[in-house]
């Protein structure tokens, strides 16, 4: 069998990002062509959440002398016959960071990270780009861009699987909303989802501009997000995973903090130096403003009567039992409380399925539960259902037991 050919693109389009506004950018693709011969392309689109970039989390090498599986989402569906495709947004991966080659830009409560390489010692207050990087609307620009660039190659022009990892199922899902005619199906792998998050307010428009933005890209208040970059440190990272250590191989978490490395030239000479002129690495990653998906949104119908989500555009969630990151504990405050099940029971139409898998946490996608998770999605993409399900919540036990959910 031949190898999917591997393909990488360049999208450009006019930046809606307030930093650099209107300017031409580029946004790098990276495409896995598993299509067959004498067969039709089948697209999938892949975007990736708040802190990890698209190839670290989709497209991770093997783990070396480790087990049998998997961490390459990507080749795992380009193997069965899919035409994937991985996307950055502006901020992350190998896109354009507007506004974040400059250290004083990071998160003032973070910037003790920076400390001593870079910066010498914290920049004094406030960053000089006092405002986040990007919103929904430049983010769904960018989307929107990367959608109308697959559907214009040859055999493309057809509604796109899309799957949308943690933040980027808020963005995804968003989309979707907005453009159902664009997608076939939406996947989305442990969905940050803030039942009561920010929308605009309008009920006659639910998806313009909402009342909280329109001031961007001046930002209130100031010490939330007063700042385009948020960073983290290689140890924040590896002790900020949660789900159950066993499911993860011993360097998984060094090798996935390699490929955030490897997309990221600058940021990876940043940090405490251990070595001459070797760094531990810092992780940059965009500071932005989202709304439009919250339980108001989620239920929307196009055209009136027909739910665009679980109906027109087909849902698969799956989740961890211990993901600390898609689901708040009850006190947490709104909009930053989210919650899986809500989303899923948001959902309206009737084609909706979910699944809570044991022992999982919110990076699942560097588990061993990486291999049901691709199984998963194969068999969502070429039948419609999982393990010959087509709707409902169920837990997966240890032992691959489907238990009903309330």
């Amino acid at each position: 069998m031949p190898a999917p050919t591997l393909r990488e693109h360049h999208v450009t389009l006019q930046s809606q990002i307030p930093a650099n506004l209107n300017t031409t950018v580029t946004l790098p693709v990276r495409e896995y062509d598993g299509t067959k011969p004498n067969q039709a392309h089948k697209p999938v689109l892949m975007l990736h959440g708040r802190s990890v970039p698209a190839l670290a989390a989709f497209d991770l090498a093997p783990v070396p002398g480790g087990s049998a599986t998997r961490y390459s989402w990507a080749q795992e569906l380009a193997d069965d016959g899919f035409d994937v495709f991985l996307m950055d947004v502006q901020g992350s991966g190998r896109s354009p960071r507007p506004r974040m080659d400059e250290p004083c830009n990071a998160n003032p409560a973070q910037q003790q990270a920076l400390v001593p390489n870079p910066l010498q010692a914290p920049c004094p207050p406030p960053p000089p780009y006092a405002k986040q990087l990007g919103n929904s609307e430049s983010e769904w620009a960018e989307l929107d861009a990367v959608v109308k660039f697959i559907r214009g190659l040859p055999g493309r022009n057809k509604p796109i699987h899309f799957i949308g990892y943690s933040l980027g199922a808020a963005i995804m899902g968003s989309y979707v909303l907005q453009h159902p005619g664009n997608i076939e199906s939406l996947l989305l792998l442990a969905p940050v989802f803030p039942p009561k998050g920010r929308w605009s307010g309008n009920p006659a428009a639910p998806f313009g501009r909402p009342a909280e933005a329109q001031t961007l890209p001046v930002s209130t208040p100031a010490l939330t997000w007063g700042f385009p970059m948020l960073v983290g440190t290689r140890t924040g990272f590896r002790t900020g995973l949660d789900g159950n250590p066993a499911l993860r191989e011993p360097d998984v978490v060094d090798l996935a903090w390699k490929a955030c490395m490897e997309n990221d030239p600058l940021g990876s000479k940043w940090g405490p130096e251990v070595a001459p002129g070797e760094y531990e690495g810092i992780l940059r990653y965009r500071n932005t403003y989202w709304w439009g998906w919250n339980n108001q949104t989620v239920p929307h119908e196009n055209p009136v009567g027909t739910h665009v989500l679980g109906q027109r555009v087909p849902v698969l969630i799956i989740y961890g039992e211990q993901d600390r990151a898609a689901n708040s504990p009850a006190t947490f405050p709104d909009p930053i409380r989210f919650s899986v099940p809500a989303l899923y029971a948001a959902v309206k139409g009737p084609q909706k399925l979910m699944f809570c898998l044991a022992g999982a946490g919110h990076s699942l996608v560097w588990e061993r539960t990486a291999k049901t998770v691709h199984r998963m999605s194969k068999q969502w993409y070429k039948n419609g259902r999982v393990d010959g399900l087509t709707s409902g919540s169920y837990f997966r036990d240890p032992d691959g037991e489907l238990i009903p959910l309330p």
